[in-house]
């Protein structure tokens, strides 16, 4: 039989991914990437419990330093200089995968898996892509756009064309004992949902308040510091200005927060970098891909032209304004096929300006 190494969470999804590649035939191994956060929550007694039901091996891993340096640091250091990074595409790509097909290759196994939302398809001209789930509203394919080439042609996703209702029912008539587990809303590690708190106690470190201004630079009162906001945030700002009041840009240099409207935080234009291209090659500056791009998770696709600008950089004009694009957050572009073509991390966002014309601000 086909070996493959099945990432397990100690959730619904993960278990039933296991279990349907089980009825089709593989011989599967069960294995949970174990960090400090996934321990303490007990993600392993439960892939290790849900393993055993479906009568498969299982190994937990131990990734606890890598996962520190790579994914935990960077989000630290991201909130610490004013952005809105989101660990999850980097932790797909720098430890999920890259510690599963580790696993894989010791274990002999010609493939991993997961019980992620969406489909690996491979594009008529031999480059290797994810395309959204059937059912779009938990379709995962935004955390997913940085996988490499190498990774994709050797996963399997198959929950791709199934709705999480269906997931349950599977799990149910399986008899396993996470069908009923409530899905994890959060950032594995902000348990509580407070990055800042997090952020104070991973560091050590107070964070001094600071000014919320507005856009002309007039002190409208004070923030709790910077790590406690993102941009487009409205509520718990503690301000009464007789206007709803929006996030619309955080400048860790002065310690400020931009306080303004919620028409001040649309704009038609964002640029990107440190990109990642899945359905085609590395583009040359000067090329343009007409698109639809995504710039959070949760959000839908608005029709835009992305302008190459150099290797490292692009330029995306939409056809209608977007709001509250976040610097740190992920910009992902896809076909008509509702395929990923590629992406970055959002630098900074402008207003429209000729074409071939850059300017980061």
């Amino acid at each position: 039989m086909t070996k493959v190494v099945v990432g397990m969470s100690g959730g619904v999804d993960s278990a039933v991914t296991a279990y349907l590649l089980k009825k089709q035939g593989y011989e599967v191994i069960g294995v949970t990437l174990r960090t400090e956060m996934s321990s303490l929550c007990c993600e392993i007694d439960e892939a290790r419990k849900a393993s055993r039901e479906i009568g498969i091996r299982y190994y937990p891993l131990n990734c606890i330093t890598e996962f520190k340096e790579r994914i935990i640091c960077p989000f630290v250091d991201g909130y610490i200089h004013g952005n809105t990074p989101n660990p999850c595409v980097f932790c797909n790509r720098l430890i999920k995968w890259e510690f599963l097909l580790h696993q894989a290759d010791i274990m002999g196994s010609s493939y991993i898996a997961t019980g992620h939302y969406a489909a690996v398809v491979k594009k008529s001209n031999g480059r290797y892509t994810v395309k959204k789930a059937l059912h779009t509203d938990k379709d995962q394919t935004y955390m997913l756009y940085r996988l490499s080439q190498a990774q994709l042609q050797r996963t399997l996703m198959p929950l791709a064309s199934l709705s999480k209702a269906e997931v349950r029912e599977i799990a149910r008539q399986a008899s396993l004992s996470v069908s009923s587990k409530k899905d994890s809303q959060e950032i594995c590690f902000v348990t509580n949902g407070k990055h800042g708190d997090f952020i104070e106690e991973f560091t050590g470190k107070s964070f001094a308040p600071g000014d919320f201004v507005n856009e002309n630079g007039e002190v409208l009162g004070k923030h709790k510091g910077l790590i406690r906001y993102t941009v487009g945030q409205r509520k718990k700002l503690g301000l009464a200005l007789g206007y709803p009041a929006y996030v619309k840009e955080i400048r860790a240099g002065e310690n400020q927060i931009v306080i303004a409207g919620k028409e001040a935080l649309d704009t038609n234009e964002i640029f990107c970098s440190d990109l990642n291209y899945m359905s085609i090659s590395e583009p040359e500056p000067g090329d343009t891909i007409d698109c639809f791009v995504k710039i959070r998770y949760r959000g839908t696709g608005y029709k835009a032209k992305v302008y190459i600008e150099s290797k490292d950089l692009v330029r995306i004009v939409f056809a209608s304004p977007v709001t509250a694009p976040s610097t740190g957050q992920s910009a992902v572009f896809y076909d008509e096929e509702d395929c990923v073509i590629g992406g970055g991390i959002i630098t900074g966002a402008g207003f429209v300006r000729e074409p071939g014309v850059s300017a980061i601000l």
